[in-house]
């Protein structure tokens, strides 16, 4: 009976020890996919917070004094080039234009008469020099006289949208006060801010005649329907802040877009040269990103990158690793730095194309 347990104990023993064996066998048999960042020319898109305009927005104020008389149109409607929009009480400006005209009516009997006393050598034609004189001073008194009395009547300069009363109707209004907006949103203008070195790669890439391309991405996070044309850039840099305001000329046909909205500008930019990795070979501690490098005795070390930008599936790397090193694409959390690992390796003009980032 002792034997018996003494050989089925060995036996058990030698089974684990088997199993173990086998165990041990099956882990090192595990292999990682290796594969290296591509060097190639590309394009990235880079966003921009930006402010819309409308390609005309002005004041509307008064050009004479008195009460606001009449009010024909309504805050935040669409009015025409002419359509009236304030009356300012005309009766004094009216009754002014009357006199100037009774007063040139006069004038111009004195002349006529005065004429044809000249043409009979009555009067000396000096005499008649000095009634034209009184004659066109009286017309020219009639015609600013009409014009004071144009400007009680303000009309709407080009179509567009009004924005909200400054003034109510019956308020005494003195010349030069707001009475509200008007914008002309046929087309924006969208103005951004760009940093020195992308305003470098844009002027090497981009000519006169090929105007660059961009696309709005509107306050509810949809890309607005057309496309804009970067048309503008302003003559100097800000200092404090490095950048440079672009304009893009947006078309508005459909009225969307109104002056003061905000968004992001998205442009399409090269790269030459540019480092590319697959976002799903990084990983974050503490906001800084980093990669497993695979050395040439097949130990993993973890190394810090810098990003420069994002693309689906893809970061373009600043710094932190070359196209000449291996970077470990599957199993990052499995491994620890100074592990020794085996792996098979793909070429990163295979990975990159059939790429989608996922957790592990």
């Amino acid at each position: 009976m002792r034997k018996t347990l003494i050989f089925i104990s060995m036996c058990t023993l030698l089974c684990c020890t088997s199993c173990e064996s086998k165990k041990e066998e099956k882990e090192e048999e595990i292999k990682f996919l290796v594969t290296s960042p591509l060097k190639k020319d590309t394009l990235v898109t880079r966003e921009y917070v930006c402010q819309i305009r409308a390609i005309s927005h002005i004041e509307l104020r008064s050009r004479e004094r008195g009460y606001l008389q009449e009010i024909f149109v309504d805050e935040g409607q669409f009015v025409k080039k002419g359509q009236p929009m304030f009356q300012i009480m005309p009766l004094i400006y009216q009754a002014e234009m009357q006199k100037a005209q009774a007063e040139a009516n006069f004038v111009e009997i004195e002349y006529l008469n005065t004429k044809r006393l000249a043409d009979s050598n009555v009067v000396a034609p000096n005499e008649l020099a000095m009634a034209k004189a009184k004659f066109d001073k009286a017309k020219a008194e009639l015609s600013l006289a009409r014009v004071h009395l144009g400007f009680t009547e303000i009309k709407a300069p080009f179509d567009g949208f009004m924005d909200h009363f400054q003034v109510r109707l019956g308020s005494l209004i003195d010349e030069g006060d707001l009475l509200t907006t008007l914008s002309d949103n046929h087309e924006m203008w969208v103005y951004f801010n760009v940093p020195e070195a992308e305003y470098l790669n844009y002027k090497a890439n981009v000519q006169t005649e090929n105007l660059l391309k961009v696309n709005l991405l509107m306050a509810n996070n949809e890309l607005f329907k057309y496309s804009g044309e970067v048309k503008t850039i302003e003559a100097d840099f800000n200092n404090e802040t490095g950048n440079i305001a672009f304009r893009a000329t947006f078309p508005n046909p459909d009225g969307l877009l109104r002056h003061g909205e905000t968004g992001n500008i998205r442009m399409t930019v090269p790269l030459k040269n540019a480092i590319i990795i697959p976002q799903k070979a990084t990983f974050e501690i503490l906001e800084k990103r980093f990669v497993f490098v695979v050395d040439k005795d097949k130990v993993v070390h973890s190394r810090e990158i810098t990003i420069a930008s994002e693309m689906p599936d893809l970061y373009v790397v600043k710094s932190g690793v070359n196209e000449n090193e291996r970077i470990l694409l599957e199993g990052i959390r499995k491994v620890k730095d100074g592990d020794k690992i085996a792996y098979d390796y793909e070429d990163p003009k295979v990975v990159i194309p059939r790429l989608k980032v996922y957790v592990e």
